[in-house]
């Protein structure tokens, strides 16, 4: 078989699996009388602010008159109610009753007690690479997660995660061998073996329970800082992420103290070299190297506090 025919095979194959395992073919959706496109529709219409049926059109790609018969069963029910735009007569904005709203909220929780059911046949590790999989197909279709991306210290697990990105990212899209991996994971050790909180801090970037980037701030010296495992998932890129990640560093290592901060990198990281020179690191050294499997230039980093 040809490989994109594998492919395609394999994402057909994933969605008759998964509309089965969700319950999307049944009738009814979440024990209620109410089927997926019906709830879809309620959704839309929550958390729209006063939406008009034009927007649920282009929202779902659904077919005008279907929409209509939809939202005219749902007046009849007394879930919906439609009135005259304040700034345009001829437009009826929709909203939820307070029937609809109840309604509505069952559902979602309904919904949430079927994902946790999901989620809760796997281990804590499977979860997180289940979400992190949901997050990169999203990313893959175009479809950016609105959830904002928030900033946390490292939980159990997360190193292990850090390690293994780093290795797989590196040698994926720059060559690096196994050295590479085995060097962060040195230094990942090192962090777990005993950093102190009140000078060293490490920082995971998450969304929706994604994780998309890390980087960590190490003692070097009583004075010095060095900033340490700085990456960033490829779906997670051009969001601003790598420099926002930085500055929490060089924030973190001025409020604890220190009055220089250094970092390492290689000449051809491009991308983050850019976000180094920004942040207002200065290049100060730089050598050969050849332990990851090419021939590289270390560089060496630094900026006053």
């Amino acid at each position: 078989m040809h490989p994109a025919d594998e492919r395609i095979a394999a994402i057909r194959a994933f969605n008759r699996y998964y509309t089965k395992r969700v319950g999307a073919l049944d009738q009814s959706l979440y024990d209620s009388p109410f089927t997926l496109t019906q709830v879809r529709v309620l959704y839309e219409i929550a958390q729209r602010e006063r939406p008009v049926a034009s927007d649920l059109v282009a929202a779902l790609g659904l077919d005008a008159g279907y929409l209509s018969r939809l939202i005219a069963g749902f007046e009849r029910q007394g879930l919906v109610a439609r009135t005259p735009s304040s700034d345009d007569a001829r437009r009826r904005e929709l909203a939820l009753t307070r029937k609809g709203a109840a309604t509505f909220g069952a559902l979602v929780a309904s919904a949430d007690r079927d994902a946790a059911a999901l989620l809760g046949a796997l281990a804590e590790d499977d979860q997180r690479r289940l979400v992190d999989a949901i997050a990169t197909v999203r990313k893959g279709f175009g479809d950016a997660p609105g959830e904002p991306v928030t900033l946390r210290e490292p939980r159990p697990g997360d190193l292990g995660w850090v390690v293994e990105r780093h290795g797989a990212l590196y040698a994926s899209e720059y060559g690096y061998s196994a050295a590479f991996e085995a060097l962060v994971a040195r230094i990942a050790a090192d962090w777990l073996d005993g950093h102190d909180p009140a000078c060293e801090r490490g920082f995971i970037a998450e969304r929706g329970g994604a994780r998309l980037g890390c980087v960590f701030v190490v003692k070097k010296s009583p004075h010095v800082a060095k900033l340490r495992m700085l990456l960033i998932e490829p779906a997670a890129r051009g969001l601003g992420l790598g420099r926002r990640l930085v500055d929490e560093c060089v924030a973190f290592a001025r409020a604890a103290g220190y009055r220089r901060m250094v970092l390492w990198t290689h000449s051809q990281l491009d991308a983050a070299r850019h976000i180094y020179e920004r942040a207002g690191f200065v290049r100060v050294a730089s050598a050969p190297n050849s332990d990851f499997g090419h021939e590289l230039v270390d560089e060496t980093w630094e900026m006053d506090l």
